[in-house]
Parts: C-alpha cells; sequence; structure tokens
C-alpha cells in the first residue's frame, strides 16, 4: 500500500528538508520586533512553568514560510522578550552550512553501477522526467541520486516557487535575530542525526515518498495554505488531521520521525525548567501533535502547559 501522505508530512517535520539557507535579512526591515508582533491569530506557542522559575516558550514552527505570511502572531514576540536564550531544532548555523548540502549529496549518491531510474518504475522516471523538464533541470543529474534525494529536492524547488524557502522560516528569523542581539542559542540535534532519518528509510519507503511527492505536486499551494492557516492560529487537532491522518499505519515511521525524537528532547527540555532558565523552544508544530508530542509529555510530568492566550502572568 502507498504511502497516502504521511511520509511527506513527516518530512515537512525535519530542517534539512529545505536544503539550504540563506541569511534571512531582517536588517532590510523598520522595526524587527514590530514585523513579529503586528501579526494577526494567537499562534502556536505554548507556555511550561517549571520549578524555580523556569519557564519554556514551545514556539511551533513551519520550517519553510513565504513573505506574506509576515507578520507573526503577536506571542512569538513575547516569547523572544521574556526568554533568556533559544533551543532550535539545529545548532545555529548548521542548516546553512556546506557541511549539510555535502553529506546530503554524499549519502543521496547512487554508486557508480546504479541509478534512479533502475531502481524505480518506468511510470515514476517518466514522471521525473517530465518534471525536471518543466523545471529545465537535466534529468540526468536527477538519475545518479537515490529517491529520498531527489523527493526533497523536489519538495524544495516546488515551495520556493510558491515563494517559500527556509530562509523565511520561523527558525531562521529567530536565529538571526538572536545572532544580531547576542542572544545565546542552541540544537536539540545534528546535520547528521536529521540527514540519516531520510537515508535509513528502506528502499520501498523511498520509493513510495518519491511517488507520492510526484503526485502531490498539483495540490502543493492549496495544502500549504491549509498548514499555515492553522499553525496561525495554534489549531493543533487541524494539523494534526491534515498531516498525521493515517499515522496509526506506519508505526515504525512515526516512532523514527517524531515520537523518539520528542522523548529525546525531553530530558534536556526538562533540566532547563528544572534550572529555571527562561527558553524560547523554536521545533516544528508538528512536535507538538499527538498523545507523544511535547505538549502532552510535559504534561504527564506534572508540568503545567497552556497557549499563549491564556497566559497573562508575564
Amino acid at each position: 500500500m502507498p504511502i497516502p501522505r504521511f511520509l511527506l508530512a513527516l518530512a515537512l517535520c525535519v530542517c534539512v528538508v529545505a536544503c539550504k539557507r540563506e541569511e534571512v535579512k531582517t536588517a532590510t526591515k523598520p522595526d524587527a520586533a514590530a514585523f513579529v508582533a503586528d501579526g494577526g491569530g494567537d499562534g502556536s506557542v505554548w507556555v511550561v512553568d517549571g520549578p524555580n522559575g523556569g519557564r519554556l516558550f514551545l514556539c511551533g514552527t513551519i520550517h519553510i514560510l513565504r513573505e506574506k505570511d509576515y507578520p507573526l502572531a503577536p506571542a512569538y514576540e513575547a516569547a523572544y522578550m521574556y526568554s533568556d536564550k533559544l533551543v532550535l531544532e539545529l545548532p545555529p548555523g548548521a542548516a546553512s552550512s556546506s557541511e549539510l548540502t555535502s553529506r546530503m549529496s554524499q549519502l543521496g549518491l547512487y554508486s557508480a553501477d546504479s541509478s534512479l531510474e533502475a531502481n524505480v518504475s518506468k511510470e515514476t522516471w517518466d514522471a521525473v522526467k517530465k518534471w525536471a523538464a518543466k523545471h529545465g533541470v537535466e534529468a540526468s543529474s536527477l538519475n545518479r541520486f537515490r529517491p529520498w534525494f531527489v523527493a526533497l529536492m523536489i519538495t524544495s524547488i516546488e515551495y520556493a516557487a510558491l515563494g517559500a524557502k527556509a530562509d523565511k522560516g520561523v527558525d531562521s528569523f529567530f536565529e538571526e535575530r538572536a545572532k544580531k542581539d547576542g542572544k545565546p542559542a542552541e540544537g536539540l540535534e545534528t546535520v547528521e542525526f536529521q540527514i540519516q532519518l531520510f537515508a535509513s528509510l528502506s528502499e520501498k519507503q523511498q520509493r513510495e515518498l518519491l511517488e507520492q511527492t510526484l503526485g502531490e505536486i498539483s495540490s502543493v499551494e492549496a495544502e500549504l495554505e491549509k498548514m499555515i492557516k492553522a499553525w496561525k492560529y495554534g489549531q493543533l487537532d487541524d494539523l494534526k488531521e491534515m498531516l498525521f491522518r493515517e499515522a496509526e499505519k506506519y508505526p515504525d515511521l512515526m516512532d523514527l520521525f517524531l515520537t523518539s525524537r520528542n522523548l529525546s528532547w525531553m530530558d534536556r527540555l526538562e533540566q532547563m525548567l528544572k534550572r529555571g532558565e527562561k527558553v524560547m523552544v523554536l521545533v516544528g508544530t508538528g512536535h507538538f501533535t499527538s498523545d507523544t508530542g511535547l505538549i502532552e509529555l510535559l504534561r504527564k510530568r506534572g508540568y503545567r502547559v497552556r497557549h499563549y492566550r491564556e497566559v497573562t502572568d508575564f
């Protein structure tokens, strides 16, 4: 059974999907704080209170956004102002490093005696060639890469055509702002770890990811609009339905891309709370959904978690 859209949804929860980030030119905005704070919607921001005055601002992100998706909801500005440091999925600068591009290409490349054409169906290879011709890409250059890499490349180019890029993502915006302000920042994972999430997929899963990516090109814009709307208003149930409606059919993938990562982050986040730190945590909003999302995991450990709209004690 092909993966209807579940794996593609998981791909959007990983920073490296964007492949390359440019510096976020926040300086071109007359007032970065106003640029963030004047937006509509409640935002996907939750506040977690711990002992000793510790507080986490769980800020859900979409790793790729468009210029028109700004300004952000006021909750993001409040989280930045009231935090002492940022925690991102990847360490500062990692997503724009040459290491990312080099390592992805290395792991995504077939050996000289193999090719994409030899490892996918004729229909899939024909669809790849058709897509490549439309976008002015040499199909022969894609033929050297594994299905997961080609799928991510197609995804990145399709979103970029809509103006949605990683350098406009929420993570990048605040990473660059913290750099300018001298606010410390750190990462929860490494580039190598995130790339290995895709490199470890079975051949069958890789083919399904590529097939699904090609099959959903025509609906990319509509799906992006729906996802951004739900994210802007903190509608986790809508996001869960949109992204993970068939998650129960793929428990291993759900564990690989989301559950195990959430659990691995929990100890570090909990230590920050116990030390009394005030931290802005910027991770993909998909990590907040489900019973194994960060929000529910923290509640199960006894922490008070509220949506930003419910918080008055800043």
